[in-house]
């Protein structure tokens, strides 16, 4: 008799705390076939979660708390940006929202290039940074943190990826996030690595 695989008996959704269409579609390439996952965008009478936390924990757990409270099941939030160490790690937790309200992912690029134009390459260090937070019934169960370092290019780059991708070159590579595949962002981003934790956690989970 074959033993019982625990992964197997694990929920095959999983309820993902966001409207953003490329978040949910990056997570579901990341997690695989063997796992659905759904989105704020199926539910439209869910609430928005203000992001008033100073942290990409604080956010991811606003977030993951917040919704769910109103579904059942785990539900999963993430909360990522871009820190830059010339601008003081900006834009970091308002990397969404860094060029004002109603803003655009390329606005927000914009932005950081015009306000490190005149840095030197040696002093183009930036991350990418993500939190995951996992709640049920209002609680958060588990964090999980990723990151991954790199160098800002002087330039946008490549049409792939979504966000700061295409000025983001991970060490090792002469490629931004939005000129490599997403086969090799996969195996490396900041939100791939939380992932992997995360599937560790719920693979243990009882």
């Amino acid at each position: 008799m074959q033993p019982e695989n625990p992964a197997a008996a694990k929920p095959s959704t999983i309820f993902l705390a966001t409207r953003n269409r490329h978040k949910t579609r990056e997570i579901q390439e990341m997690l695989g076939s063997g796992v659905l996952v759904t989105d704020a965008t199926t539910v439209p009478e869910l609430p928005e979660i203000e992001e008033t936390g100073l942290t990409f924990e604080d956010n991811s757990r606003l977030k993951a708390e917040g919704i769910s409270l109103h579904v059942s099941g785990i539900v999963l939030a993430d909360d990522s940006g871009l820190e830059v160490d010339a601008l003081g790690k900006e834009p970091g937790v308002y990397s969404a929202r860094y060029a004002g309200p109603g803003c655009t992912d390329e606005r927000n690029t914009a932005l950081v290039l015009e306000r490190t134009k005149d840095v030197p390459h040696e002093r183009r260090t930036a991350r990418f940074r993500c939190v995951l937070a996992v709640a049920e019934n209002g609680l958060t169960l588990a964090t999980f943190d990723g990151t991954v370092e790199g160098i800002l290019a002087t330039e946008v780059r490549g049409a792939g990826g979504f966000g700061y991708d295409p000025i983001f070159m991970p060490l090792g590579y002469s490629e931004t996030f939005g000129e490599l595949s997403s086969e090799i962002k996969h195996g490396m981003s900041h939100r791939s690595r939380a992932l992997e934790q995360f599937k560790a956690w719920w693979s243990a989970k009882d």
